[in-house]
Formats: C-alpha cells, structure tokens, sequence
C-alpha cells in the first residue's frame, strides 16, 4: 500500500506540540522552534506542491490508449502436392498436320474431258484415288458456267483446277477468276494445249504473275518421231518431281490427240517461274511444258496428259496437287 503525502506534514506538527509540551522549554525556545516548524511545514507543502505537480505532468506525458492493431489477412498458398481440388485443364486444339489439311481442302475443278466419254478423267479420278474428306471438293467437268458460279461463291476455295484437253472448243473465261483466287494466297493448277490462243487474253495476267509467256505454238501429225515429243526434267531435284511421288519424265508419247500436241513455255521478266519440263534437257528458259511459280502455289502444264502413259502421268497429278496446297498452307500461315 501507498503512504499518503500528507503523513510528513502531520508527524512534524505533531512533535512540535509535543516538544513545546516538555519540561525546560523557555518561551524563546518555543518561538524559535515555533518558526524551525513553521519553516518545515512551509518546506514540506512545497515538497508536496512539486510531487503533485511532477505527478500531474508525467501523467499528462503518458500515451493514451493504444487502438487495438487488425492486421491485414493473410494468403496462404497451399503446396502443390496437398491439394485435394483437381487442377483446371485448359483445352488446347492440337495443330493439324500438313497431310490433314491436304486432305480437308476445298477444291473446285474444271475438267472438260469429263464431257468426252471415250477418256477416264485424269483429275477426277487423282483426286478420288487421294481420299478427300472434311472439305468440299467440286468437279463441274466442262460445265463452265458451273465452274464461275462455284468460283465466285462464298466458298474459300484452296484449289482451282483447270484441266483443258479437248480440241473440239477452248475458252478462257474460267481464267478470269482464278486471278483473285491466286491474289487471295490459293494454289492452281492449269493443264491448257492452246495458249497459242488465248496468251493475250484473259489469262495474260496470270501468266505474268507466274513470270512464263507463250514461247510457240506445239504441233504434231500423224508421221510424227515419239522422241521428238519426249519430255525431260530440267530440274531433277525438284520436290515437285518426288513428293509424295518419285516420277519418271513422260519420254514416250501415245498420242491421243493429234495437229496441236500443245505449247511451248519461255521465262519472262517477272515473276519466280521455273522450268521443271522441257523437250530439251540443256535449256532452262525455254522449250518448256512444265513449269512452277508463285512460291510453287501454281503448277502449269501445256501438253496433254492423255498423250502420255496413264501409270507416270496420273502420279504426278498427284505431286502436283500435294505440292501446290502444302505451298498454298505454308503461304497462308
């Protein structure tokens, strides 16, 4: 228990009334030690006065009360070998491979000998032997109208096609819109014996794209020398030549068509042409009847592939059509 601060203050009263009380205490003594009293009351009030006060002013220096502190949550990240919740699996669409967007392509065809029934259609049954599927592929044979309308749908066409053998007629019309088709990024490809006849027309701007030009027109009778008419590769290693397909030049014609056997092909000024085929082995620019271009997304051939034997033609239909539309992917992508 505390002492109170009043207790000194009474104690020193108390003794001097005691003291005064004593036996030999004159009336000098008493004032004087009346005043010795005096004084150590007067010095002990101050005493007190300063304690007090001291007292006061440190409480006032005490803090006040300290709110009390929330802290913030904390966020705790469970280890990834206690978890029970089953991990979220984002779906992930696996990459098509080159053979399977082959194989869904979109792919439009002309091909007028589907209209001449002495001859199985070289295109059409190519493409039946390759198992398309998932896309749409439309064979007008000669129906030209057909061939534009389909041409000019909605459809996002990855191939075009033209096939022209028959000599009975020619047209050029179908090449009209085949230009924006190539200026889209598709592939085409063309089989025509009578450049001789429509080079200036509507074609003409293909074939400048391409960077080939009608070099003459190819002709043939009925006395004609088979290896006069044999086609080389000038190009050996071309992929055009061996994938999927490693092909021998058709170097021995069995003619089905006579008088015009065809055209012959030169590089021009512009464009990325190369000769793949030609009636000479040592001429790269000219005399040629085969010939890729626009970043191999379009193949060209001016002779007929009737003329030739079924079993090295109809493979490399087959190169032709799987090299233009992998061409025409690895363009797009």
């Amino acid at each position: 228990m505390k002492k109170s601060r009043w207790f000194p203050a009474v104690f020193m009263v108390m003794l001097a009334v005691f003291a005064c009380t004593l036996p030999g205490y004159t009336g000098e003594d008493l004032d004087i030690e009346e005043t010795r009293v005096a004084l150590g009351v007067q010095q002990t009030s101050m005493a007190i006065q300063q304690s007090t006060l001291d007292a006061v002013g440190t409480a006032s220096n005490l803090p006040t009360a300290i709110p009390t502190y929330t802290p913030y949550p904390t966020y705790t990240v469970a280890p990834s070998g206690g978890s029970n919740t089953a991990p979220v699996e984002v779906a992930t669409e696996e990459p098509m491979d080159m053979a399977d967007r082959i194989k869904a392509s979109n792919i439009l065809i002309y091909e007028d000998i589907g209209g001449y029934p002495a001859l199985v259609p070289m295109v059409n049954s190519t493409i039946n032997a390759m198992n398309f599927s998932g896309g749409k592929v439309i064979n007008t044979a000669d129906g030209l109208g057909d061939f534009k309308s389909h041409a000019n749908s909605a459809t996002n066409w990855d191939l075009m096609i033209v096939a022209a053998e028959v000599r009975t007629g020619f047209s050029g019309e179908m090449f009209e819109m085949m230009y924006d088709h190539i200026d889209n990024g598709g592939a085409v490809i063309i089989e025509a014996w009578y450049l001789d006849k429509i080079a200036n027309g509507k074609i003409a701007p293909i074939l400048s794209r391409c960077g080939v030009k009608f070099q003459r027109d190819w002709t043939r009778n009925f006395e004609y020398d088979p290896f006069d008419y044999s086609i080389y590769w000038l190009d050996k290693s071309h992929p055009l030549l061996s994938t999927p397909n490693t092909v021998q030049a058709p170097n021995y014609p069995y003619p089905e068509w006579f008088t015009d056997a065809g055209d012959l092909l030169e590089l021009g000024s512009g464009g990325d042409a190369v000769l793949v085929g030609g009636l000479h082995a040592n001429r790269k620019s000219d005399y040629g009847v085969l010939a890729v271009c626009l970043d191999g997304r379009m193949v060209i051939q001016t002779f007929s592939s009737h003329d030739y034997e079924w079993n090295i033609v109809q493979p490399l239909w087959v190169n032709y059509i799987t090299y233009t539309l992998t061409r025409h992917y690895e363009y797009s992508d």
